[in-house]
């Protein structure tokens, strides 16, 4: 997950062309007209430009007809392969998860760094923002080296304001939680908290050392459980804890190796469930509208024999996570913006050449079956999750991720997910006002505007107003806690 506003000011990267890099794979984007069959079992596939002008080559019709034979697959059944598999069709969320999590070749089963500063920066000993940026770079730049010492490709480091800031921007979480606990809970109840996907182990510590301190009556009713999909990060966030002196040391802590999509216990309690920096990297689908019908079509990834993939469309329908989401966004009579211009989708038709498909939207499915297993599981949290609101340079498409890698110390930026399983990242922007209607109406049954409880700040906003500022305030009253991150939002319900 890069922070872009930092990462360009960081290092100055030269880019290079995705198909240059040897481990992407050649992927068939459908970008032109999408020649199909009004028969509802079809499937749009990628024709090229010109289609139906030029008849297809006799190696395509061959690959259209091999594509009939297919297995279908889903990550589930993917995460027993050892190496990405060939001649099959994956939904794409299954196709981004299958790329990210799978425990064998996925990102995150390599060697993805979380750059964590072994001190804490003591911002009020800088001269300004920019004393702040040299020093910063220059650590990145050392951890980045010494990840390439051992791997020249896809060694990621990748930094959060948990880290950047530590321990002032968990300390203001930790501010968040102890407030609202005392406000409704305390003293009848246990504070319990849920974190998803906990790094390296920081923002934990950063919340317990905070209500250790200030608050050892509401310590000592403190339940803190890590819900952790990586293993080696597991171990990570156990060997925070053991290097510790024992006075030190949070006993209260509990860590579940386990993704939160397999959770399967269900928690009466009243919770506090946390997702800082985490739902970027929940798989999406990509849907298409049909011009002439507006009827969505789900995207599906086909990977060829020889590893090359092709988007492929069939009508929305199949999936019963596709069907629930489009059928609860509707209810908030929210719109896609690639359907609000009717009267160009109408002009678009008549042109020569044009497509019969609108652009790209990518849907967060994953993010929905988040919301749906709080429901289920989980009746009684309280939310808490912060993420990127928007990204630059990503993917083409409504809600398009941002794709990239290093390759000897260089960040290269895709213009495609279509890319091979493991060697890249890929997160998504999050609609955080969507969201907010979309958890009106799957966890409390009520629509937008009918429940105030549940808001949605910049990440400004929330330091401002939890936050300890002036320890994060530089000599020339600049504050980088409060001056970057500009494109995170968090909803708090």
């Amino acid at each position: 997950m890069e922070i872009y506003r930092i990462q360009k000011q960081l290092l100055t990267r030269s880019r290079q062309c995705l198909r240059s890099f040897h481990v992407v794979k050649s992927p068939r984007l459908v970008l032109f007209r999408l020649q199909h069959s009004k028969s509802p079992q079809s499937n749009y596939t990628n024709s090229g430009l010109f289609s139906p002008f030029f008849s297809p080559s006799a190696e395509e019709i061959a690959e259209e007809k091999a594509r009939h034979h297919y297995s279908r697959l889903n990550a589930h059944q993917t995460a027993k392969y050892k190496k990405p598999p060939t001649c099959t069709k994956m939904l794409v969320r299954d196709f981004i998860d299958d790329s990210l999590y799978n425990p064998n070749y996925g990102y995150f089963s390599k060697q993805a760094v979380i750059f964590s500063p072994e001190t804490d920066f003591d911002f009020n000993d800088m001269r300004d923002h920019l004393e702040f940026m040299n020093v910063l770079g220059q650590l990145y730049k050392d951890i980045e080296n010494e990840a390439d010492e051992v791997d020249e490709v896809a060694r990621q480091v990748w930094h959060t304001p948990t880290e950047l800031f530590k321990p002032w921007y968990g300390y203001a979480v930790a501010k968040y939680l102890v407030s609202e606990y005392k406000l409704n809970l305390f003293p009848h109840k246990d504070l319990i908290i849920y974190e998803m996907g906990a790094g390296n182990g920081t923002l934990m510590l950063n919340i317990l050392d905070y209500i250790q301190q200030n608050e050892p009556a509401i310590y000592r009713r403190t339940q803190y459980n890590i819900i952790e999909i990586s293993g080696k990060l597991a171990e990570r966030q156990t060997e925070r804890q053991d290097v510790r002196d024992a006075k030190d040391q949070h006993k209260c802590v509990k860590i579940i190796n386990k993704s939160i999509f397999d959770w399967n216990i269900h928690v009466p309690d009243q919770c506090f469930v946390l997702g800082m920096e985490v739902i970027d990297n929940f798989a999406h689908d990509l849907i298409r509208y049909d011009l002439d019908t507006l009827r969505p079509y789900q995207a599906l990834v086909s990977t060829d024999t020889k590893g090359e993939y092709t988007e492929i469309y069939e009508p929305v329908g199949s999936d019963g996570l596709i069907n629930r989401y489009l059928a609860v966004r509707d209810q908030t009579h929210y719109r896609s913006p690639v359907l609000s211009k009717q009267l160009w989708l109408k002009c678009l038709q008549m042109l020569p050449l044009a497509p019969n498909m609108t652009s790209a939207e990518f849907i967060p499915t994953k993010l929905f079956l988040l919301l749906e297993t709080l429901k289920n599981y989980f009746p009684q949290h309280r939310l808490v999750l912060s993420d990127f609101s928007y990204l630059p340079d990503s993917v083409e498409g409504i809600d398009g991720p941002v794709v990239q890698t290093r390759y000897r110390g260089t960040m290269v930026p895709c213009s495609t997910y279509m890319v091979q399983p493991g060697w890249f990242d890929i997160f998504f922007p999050t609609n955080f006002e969507l969201l907010r209607d979309m958890y009106l109406m799957v966890c409390r049954g009520t629509r937008a505007g009918n429940d105030k409880s549940v808001k949605v700040l910049t990440h400004r906003d929330f330091c401002e107003r939890y936050g300890d500022v002036e320890r994060t305030t530089t000599k020339s009253g600049e504050n980088p806690m409060l001056m970057y991150y500009e494109n995170m939002k968090m909803i708090l319900t």
